[in-house]
């Protein structure tokens, strides 16, 4: 199955992707001698990956591809990620996380980007709650916090056209919904395009959609009979739980199960699907089927797709 590889992390300032037309991308090739393996590539700059197939015994030992229309030159801060026998060098991406309550998710995926499992950084939390459990620990951390949508009958918060302002100014990449109630509005999807994920306790398409979330997803689950249930992380467009699904885990749901014990094992399934999820981002391993599927490509093993 062929898929495209395409290339995030690219400021979210851009109104669209520049690989949108792959046809009219020049690369320069720059050879320069090494001793070192030639199937070793290091990548500068935004690598866009052509559509055709390269042999690497057809090169010296060791190759520089640089796409003259990168559109953003940022330092790179070094990590070694596998891709198909290529070694890149990748910049922390920044992450926004969208809360709504106790924000055990974003604080899963804060600790991993302290551990380096993550290779990004949390610049910025949004929250609808100020007082929330998520919003507190943030403010713990020193992580910048944002009030969204504005409060009735507040000057607090931030309206839709000040929001999109304040994440391009802390040249946020991707932004990371855990357990956030409120639709992301239409300005925020069209500002960050595919660069929206959100988690969602069960396996839609099933027990989707608007007023399915918390533990009324769970109950829902437990009522239909379904055997099966767990987290999905999908991409985010204009309406509740519709988006492209990236991934995926699955719980088994026990005969004795009530809402209560199978949300606290689908929730363990999520820290881990998350974080996951996160660290494929921030290390571009994310391809695009042809038919618009997208698949996370394996770290261990880049001719395999999750």
């Amino acid at each position: 199955m062929e898929a495209q590889n395409l290339s995030f992390g690219l400021s979210s300032t851009l109104p669209t992707s520049p690989i949108q037309n792959q046809k009219n991308l020049f690369f320069q090739i720059l050879l320069k001698p090494s001793s070192s393996s030639s199937n070793n590539l290091t990548l500068k700059g935004v690598f866009l990956k052509p559509h055709v197939s390269f042999s690497p015994k057809s090169f010296p030992s060791k190759e520089f591809f640089q796409c003259r229309n990168c559109l953003q030159r940022t330092e790179r801060e070094a990590t070694t990620v596998p891709d198909s026998g290529v070694s890149k060098e990748l910049r922390k991406k920044k992450l926004a996380v969208f809360v709504s309550g106790g924000g055990s998710n974003f604080r899963s995926i804060y600790e991993a980007t302290l551990e380096g499992t993550v290779h990004g950084e949390v610049a910025v939390l949004v929250t609808n709650k100020n007082d929330c459990g998520g919003a507190k620990y943030a403010r713990e951390q020193g992580i910048p916090v944002i009030l969204f949508p504005k409060a009735k009958n507040s000057s607090e918060g931030l309206s839709e056209e000040d929001l999109v302002g304040s994440l391009r100014a802390y040249n946020i990449d991707f932004i990371l919904l855990a357990g956030y109630l409120k639709l992301i509005p239409t300005e925020l999807v069209q500002a960050f395009p595919r660069s929206i994920f959100n988690i969602h306790p069960s396996l839609l398409p099933s027990f989707g959609g608007k007023g399915y979330y918390g533990i009324k997803v769970h109950k829902a689950v437990i009522a239909s009979g379904a055997r099966y249930s767990g987290p999905t992380i999908h991409y985010v467009d204009e309406h509740y739980d519709t988006g492209r699904i990236l991934a995926q885990g699955v719980v088994p749901v026990l005969a004795n199960d009530t809402a209560e014990t199978l949300a606290a094992r689908v929730l363990q399934e999520e820290h881990k699907l998350y974080v996951e999820v996160a660290a494929a981002l921030c290390e571009e391993r994310i391809v695009w089927r042809e038919d618009g599927v997208p698949l996370i490509r394996s770290k261990e093993d880049p001719n395999h797709y999750k």
